[in-house]
C-alpha cells in the first residue's frame, strides 16, 4: 500500500500480509467477462486500446484482466477466462507487471511464480516463463527482461538476494541470470544498460538502498548506485535522466524523488516531492503522493508535476475537477502516449473492486468505470482486441 504510516501501524499490517502469504489458495470458477460504457468511443492516434492487470490480493488467486476499447468506447472486465477456457485456474495470484512487445502481451503473475504470455490480437495464451516471485519487466531487442526476489513472498530479514531473467522472446525460455540487490523492484532500460531498483522491502527495517547497473553485452552487474532506501518506481525521460521514487520507511524517513543522469550513472538532484507513483507525459513528470491521517484512519492524496527540463516542482494540481479528493487508494497511473489523457486507479478497500478514471490532457474526468481487485497496471496496445468467435 502506497501510504504514511506509522510505525505500530506498520507492523500491523506487515503481520496481516503474512498471515495472508500463509493461507490457502482457494480454486475459483471462471467469471464471465462484463462489458461497461467507459469514453463514447474516439481515436487516439494509434493506440486502439489498453488492457489493464488487477493484482488481487495476494493470496487470493483472483488477478484478473480488462480491456478498453478507443474506438467503441467499452470497458471491458475479466477477458482472460472465456478467451482461455482450458486454462483452469485462470491468470492465478498476485498481477505485479503488465506490458505488450511485439506481438505479445505478458503479465507477471508472481504469487502463482509465471509470466503469462498471450496474443497481443486476442488475448489468448501462448505460454508461460518460470520466475519466482516476478516483479517487472524490460525489453530490448530479442529479450524479455524479469526482477525476482527469487525466494518466497513473506517477510524474512535473512532474505535471499534477487535476480534479473533474461528470457528469449521467441522461445520463451530462460537464458541467463543475473544476482542484483533485495527484493528488486522496477526495471529500465536506457542504451545498453539495464537499471534495476532494489528495495530490500522484507529486510525492514535493513531495507536496501541502490540501484544495480547491468551491462547488457554481458549480462554482469558493474556497480551499484547508492540512492535512498527502499527504491520502488523508475521512469526514464528523453533526456536520458532516470526518476526514481523511495517512500522511505513510512515513519521517520519520507518519501522522495530522486534523479540519476544515465550518462554519468550520478545521482544529480534530491527532490522534497513525496512520490508514491509517477508517469511521464512529454516533459512533465506527473505523480501523486499520499499521506496517512491516523485521526480518519484515510489517506489524503495530492498530484503534481515536474517539469524534468528544470526539476522544479510545479506546484499545480494536475486534476482540475475535484475529483482527486474521492480517491480511497490511489494505485496506478499511467499516459496514453498519443492524445496525453492520463489515467489513475483507485484499489478502495484492496479487498473489493476498484475503479478507473480517465483524465483528458486538461485534467478534467472523461469516463471511469468499475476495475477488478486492485487495478495495478495498465499496457496501451496499436492492436484491436480481436472480438470472440
Amino acid at each position: 500500500m502506497k501510504k504514511h504510516l506509522t510505525k505500530s501501524l506498520l507492523l500491523l499490517l506487515l503481520s496481516a500480509a503474512v498471515c495472508s502469504l500463509n493461507s490457502c489458495r482457494k480454486e475459483e470458477t471462471g467469471t464471465p467477462s462484463s462489458g461497461s460504457g467507459g469514453g463514447e468511443g474516439e481515436t487516439a492516434g494509434t493506440v486502439k486500446g489498453f488492457f489493464l492487470l488487477n493484482e488481487g490480493n495476494q493470496g487470493s488467486n483472483k488477478a484478473s484482466l480488462d480491456y478498453f476499447d478507443y474506438e467503441t468506447g467499452v470497458y471491458t472486465k475479466n477477458i482472460y477466462p472465456e478467451r482461455n477456457p482450458g486454462v483452469v485456474k485462470e491468470l492465478g495470484d498476485l498481477g505485479n507487471d503488465l506490458q505488450v512487445y511485439g506481438e505479445k502481451l505478458y503479465a507477471v503473475i508472481g504469487g502463482s511464480g509465471l509470466v503469462e504470455v498471450m496474443d497481443v490480437n486476442t488475448a489468448k495464451h501462448v505460454g508461460q516463463i518460470s520466475v519466482p516471485s516476478g516483479r517487472r519487466l524490460a525489453f530490448k531487442d530479442q529479450y524479455v527482461y524479469i526482477s525476482s526476489y527469487a525466494g518466497p513472498l513473506n517477510f524474512d530479514p535473512n532474505a535471499r538476494k534477487g535476480y534479473v531473467a533474461r528470457v528469449d522472446t521467441a522461445q520463451l525460455g530462460k537464458v541467463d541470470t543475473c544476482v542484483v540487490g533485495y527484493q528488486p523492484e522496477d526495471i529500465v532500460v536506457s542504451g545498453n544498460k539495464l537499471y534495476v531498483a532494489n528495495s530490500g522491502g522484507y529486510r525492514a527495517p535493513v531495507y536496501d538502498s541502490t540501484v544495480s547497473v547491468i551491462d547488457l553485452s554481458t549480462f554482469k552487474e558493474i556497480y551499484k548506485i547508492n540512492v535512498a532506501i527502499n527504491i520502488q518506481k523508475m521512469r526514464l525521460d528523453r533526456s536520458g535522466n532516470l526518476w526514481v521514487s523511495t517512500p522511505g520507511n513510512y515513519y521517520d524517513i519520507p518519501s522522495r524523488t530522486f534523479v540519476i543522469d544515465t550518462k554519468t550513472d550520478k545521482v544529480t538532484d534530491t527532490l522534497e516531492v513525496p512520490n508514491a507513483n509517477m508517469a511521464l507525459r512529454g516533459d512533465s513528470l506527473l505523480l501523486y503522493s499520499a499521506t496517512w491521517d491516523m485521526t480518519t484512519g484515510k489517506s489524503a492524496y495530492s498530484f503534481t508535476f515536474i517539469d524534468t527540463r528544470t526539476k522544479k516542482d510545479a506546484g499545480q494540481n494536475f486534476i482540475k475537477d475535484g475529483t482527486d479528493k474521492n480517491y480511497t487508494a490511489a494505485y496506478e497511473i499511467a499516459v496514453n502516449p498519443d492524445n496525453g489523457d492520463f489515467f489513475v486507479t483507485d484499489a478502495k478497500d484492496y479487498i473489493t473492486p476498484g475503479k478507473i478514471y480517465c483524465y483528458g490532457s486538461d485534467g478534467r474526468t472523461k469516463w471511469s468505470a468499475t476495475t477488478g481487485d486492485i487495478p495495478g497496471h495498465i499496457a496501451f496496445t496499436h492492436k484491436k482486441l480481436q472480438p470472440l468467435k
